[in-house]
């Protein structure tokens, strides 16, 4: 019984001692490594920049009063629609002490003048029609009396524009009704009835009564880096996408690149304008941000593969086609190709391969 557990135990270390040499061996043996087998195809290759900006009216105005004042009514909100000539707002003049005592004044003086002038050539008149006064002194009274009435009138046309800021005679111009100088939409309305309001002067730009734009012409206004400056031109294709309306591209044309840099960020930007087409059934709202991606070149239907799959070997180019297996393994030999254009992930193969060839690509992870 001893010997059989002598002999039982020996069997088994030698048992354990081979089968830990076998797998020793089979690890310690190269794993065959299987590679993705790609092939040249035909597509299109762009080149492109991306630069980021804000889409914004082409045509933006700020409506600015002709007269001080205190706002006495608006008639519309931001958001409506309006014409031309339309009526935003209508202002209140509220009068300067001095220049209504002065016009005031005036118009009294002028009374007076009339009412004696008046005197004088109904005394005239008589006189003429005796035949006393001569024919020239007669005239020169009458030119008198109608001077001394125009002299009136535009004293109270005068106090009229003081007190309420437009006279009789130009009540169709009046400075008091704020009217829009284009057709568009209001994009904001920063007053409010009873705000004070200053007309546009040397020393004052003028409060702001609203700002009007046409929304429907439409540009992207955004920077540029300079080392992509050179690469572009007016008349480019622009593709343009907005963070707020995904899954829609709007085309659009480069009309505008600025003549001199701006520091932004410590960088050096210029910046540049599209003009897009928007359809009418997509209502663009000012001031979306967005990004635009400006073609600088591009090849339509050209074969090409990869750039990954690509070696280079000092000036020579190269690819690994398959050649055929050996047993699990895959076998390589070199080609050299001849490749053109490239828009970092496909690159345009000019020579050296078909559609048939099976290049090597990155390894399979198992």
């Amino acid at each position: 019984m001893k010997k059989f557990f002598r002999v039982f135990w020996i069997s088994l270390l030698v048992l354990i001692f081979i089968g830990t040499m076998v797998f020793l061996w089979i690890k310690s043996r190269p794993q065959v490594q299987t590679y993705q087998l790609l092939s040249p195809q035909t597509r299109n290759i762009e080149n492109s920049i991306i630069a980021t900006g804000k889409v914004e009216p082409s045509n933006e105005v700020q409506i600015k009063p002709q007269i001080s004042g205190i706002i006495d009514a608006i008639h519309y909100d931001p958001g409506d629609d309006i014409k031309v000539g339309d009526v935003i707002a209508t202002i209140k003049v509220v009068p300067e002490m001095s220049s209504l005592n002065s016009a005031e004044g005036r118009l009294r003086v002028a009374e007076i003048n009339y009412d004696k002038a008046l005197r004088e050539h109904q005394r005239n008149e008589e006189l003429f029609g005796k035949g006393i006064l001569s024919q020239e002194e007669f005239e020169t009274s009458r030119t008198t009396l109608d001077n001394a009435k125009e002299e009136v009138d535009n004293s109270k046309d005068a106090l009229k524009i003081i007190t309420d800021g437009v006279s009789e005679k130009y009540d169709h111009l009046s400075n008091t009704l704020v009217r829009s100088t284009i057709t568009g939409k209001i994009l904001d309305i920063p007053v409010e009835v009873g705000n004070s309001v200053i007309q546009a002067n040397t020393f004052n730009d003028g409060t702001t009564i609203a700002t009007v734009a046409d929304l429907g012409n439409m540009l992207f206004r955004g920077n540029i880096d300079e080392s992509d400056v050179g690469k572009i031109s007016d008349g480019m294709p622009v593709k343009v996408k907005i963070g707020a309306l995904q899954g829609i591209d709007f085309n659009a044309t480069l009309t505008y690149i600025s003549p001199k840099s701006e520091e932004v960020n410590n960088v050096v930007m210029f910046e540049i304008e599209a003009g897009l087409e928007i359809p009418d059934s997509v209502f663009v709202r000012a001031g979306y941000s967005a990004n635009a991606e400006i073609i600088t070149s591009r090849k339509e239907n050209v074969m090409s593969i990869e750039e990954s799959c690509i070696k280079f070997a000092g000036d020579t180019s190269y690819v690994e086609i398959l050649k055929g297996m050996d047993k699990k393994e895959q076998i390589f030999e070199r080609k050299d190709v001849k490749t053109g254009m490239s828009d970092g992930v496909y690159i345009e193969i000019l020579e050296g391969l078909t559609t048939e060839d099976k290049v090597k690509g990155n390894l399979q992870m198992k």
